[in-house]
């Protein structure tokens, strides 16, 4: 099937999220062609956001049938992985693919439009942005900067990380550097550990000469593509730190103003698509690596100790309640999110987590 223009700005083109993209040829340019860079976080190709980022520009190129060109710029091309927001809110590119959890040091909550420890799953996530005002927070955060958000890639569960030794108890992260941005590292720091903010592109080597202890990134797909499983064979779970992996597609105001409305509609359009697509290929990929990681790496798979999630429940509690006193904007984006987790959390228990314990049975 052909995914046409006319049909992903009807949204027909979204019923088919979960399927194989059907490859798009680039289009001649046309005449009145108008060009676009996007800039992202990620190197090249990455497996996950760095090949959604490259779904997404082709996309918007040849759905607008070459109107709209968007040339991608991997990190540190055009611009280092952690300047992407400042480039489109300077005009150096008119667009972005990245992820919120960069960016507490401009807005305290943006963290939470990625996750939020012992938040929302990637799809309670997704219904909170689309269905339960988050979207709308999400721009009025970002309108005094000139950038407009999208959902644009999602790398589903996170895995809760590598660590070069075993963690055996809430006492052993005391000293513990660890690669952790967002509020789990805020998290991480009350039980006592030094979380530091690095870029992807920056994790492996950081963690192989020891300049970190330990490291989070994504899921078994993208981390084994980042090589961590030769610097460490400890790997963690449940990822409480992040239990969604939303990024975000940034856009220059300004420049998505300019546009006429149909290729408007075509730059959201397959933000939306891109958005289910990349999670379906993120459960897929991670439940394959995740296999391969165990035999042929010798990477042990390892629970986070009880006392540790426990610690991490009271430290969460904490650091969200320190989060809304902020700022009134933040305190609001903060009720909402939680009001989210409390309304949409009632369902899940009902549905999703009483099924998979009652899947989980054994037969007879």
């Amino acid at each position: 099937m052909t995914i046409t223009r006319r049909k992903l700005v009807a949204g027909i083109g979204l019923a088919g999220a979960a399927a194989p993209m059907v490859p798009l040829a680039t289009p001649a340019i046309a005449a009145e062609t108008i060009e676009w860079k996007m800039v992202t976080s990620w190197p090249r190709n990455l497996p996950g956001p760095g090949v959604t980022a490259q779904k997404l520009a082709d996309l918007i190129t040849a759905l607008s049938g070459g109107r709209l060109a968007v040339r991608l710029y991997p990190a540190g091309e055009l611009v280092p992985a952690l300047e992407t927001f400042d480039a489109v809110s300077n005009g150096t590119a008119e667009m972005a693919h990245t992820a919120p959890l960069f960016w507490a040091g401009k807005f305290p909550a943006a963290p939470i439009f990625t996750a939020a420890p012992f938040g929302l799953t990637p799809l309670e996530h997704i219904t909170w942005i689309s269905k339960g005002g988050g979207q709308a927070l999400w721009d009025e955060l970002y309108a005094p900067l000139g950038v407009k958000p999208f959902m644009a890639s999602n790398t589903g569960y996170q895995m809760g990380g590598w660590y070069k030794k075993p963690v055996a108890s809430v006492e052993d992260f005391k000293g513990l550097k660890i690669r952790m941005p967002g509020l789990g590292g805020q998290v991480v720091s009350k039980l006592g550990g030094a979380p530091v903010n690095l870029a992807p592109g920056e994790i492996f080597t950081s963690l192989q000469t020891g300049v970190i202890d330990a490291t989070e990134f994504l899921g078994p797909f993208s981390d084994s593509a980042m090589g961590f499983q030769q610097a460490a064979k400890n790997y963690y779970y449940p990822g409480f730190h992040e239990p969604n992996g939303t990024g975000e597609a940034l856009v220059s105001a300004k420049a998505l103003e300019a546009l006429p409305q149909d290729l408007r509609e075509v730059v959201a359009r397959a933000c939306e698509w891109v958005n289910l697509w990349s999670l379906t290929d993120a459960e897929w990929e991670n439940a394959r690596a995740l296999e391969r990681l165990q035999a042929e790496d010798g990477v042990i798979l390892r629970e986070y100790p009880q006392d540790v999630l426990k610690a991490a429940r009271i430290a969460t509690t904490e650091v969200m309640a320190e989060l809304a006193a902020t700022d009134p904007l933040t305190g609001r984006i903060v009720e909402s999110y939680t009001g989210a987790a409390r309304h949409l959390g009632k369902w899940s228990d009902i549905s999703v987590k009483a099924f998979l314990a009652a899947r989980a049975e054994p037969a007879g």
